[in-house]
């Protein structure tokens, strides 16, 4: 019987979704240097990128589990894109938690609606909303609707939409450009409202 340790990648994957747990420690050890080091390069902070690397495996567990990897012989690859996501959805966050002052203004900034707790009136209007795009991105054609659920809802930019879809970047460009025309049709011809 050939050792844990010699087995190619594809076989450990199957191995660990039948259930043998050490197979993910031998891929985890392999590919680890790699990931890890592609990890450090993009954030730059060793305990950040540590966790973002935990992360990164949390994730691979549960879409190995769920069935979500389709072996093409890359799981480095897959590992990888991963862990840039995640990358990603850091700086996003980081990004929408801005610091606001009151010190330097003659009124007081955080005393506005703009900052209160949203009323029920308002999350109802916004669950409405929510369910009316839902239904609306039902009725788009498939290619158009996986546009939008991975730009929208994913983050994905349209380069990353390109590579998986396997379309052009214009071609991903021009479905989420037809998306919206025909979302904007859909509105307009049953008269909803999308504001709050």
């Amino acid at each position: 019987m050939k050792s844990i340790q010699k087995m190619p990648d594809n076989s450990l994957v199957q191995a660990f979704i039948s259930g043998d747990e050490k197979c993910l420690q031998v891929l985890i050890d392999r590919h680890k240097n790699k990931i890890y080091s592609y990890i450090l390069m993009l954030v730059k902070q060793q305990e950040l990128a540590e966790d973002i690397f935990q992360d990164t495996f949390i994730k691979v567990i549960q879409n190995l589990k769920r069935g979500k990897y389709v072996d093409n012989g890359r799981f480095p690859s897959w590992v990888m894109r991963i862990a840039h996501n995640l990358v990603i959805d850091f700086y996003r966050k980081q990004k929408h938690m801005k610091v606001v002052s009151n010190d330097d203004n003659e009124y007081d900034l955080l005393n506005s609606t703009k900052y209160a707790d949203a009323t029920v009136e308002d999350k109802m209007v916004y669950t409405q909303i929510l369910n009316d795009v839902s239904e609306l991105l039902e009725l788009l054609p498939d290619n158009q609707k996986e546009v939008v659920r991975l730009r929208h809802f994913m983050g994905l930019s349209f380069k990353e939409i390109a590579e998986e879809t396997g379309v052009s970047i214009n071609t991903a460009l021009g479905r989420m450009r037809y998306a919206l025309i025909n979302m904007r049709t859909m509105v307009e011809e049953k008269n909803i409202s999308l504001t709050i």
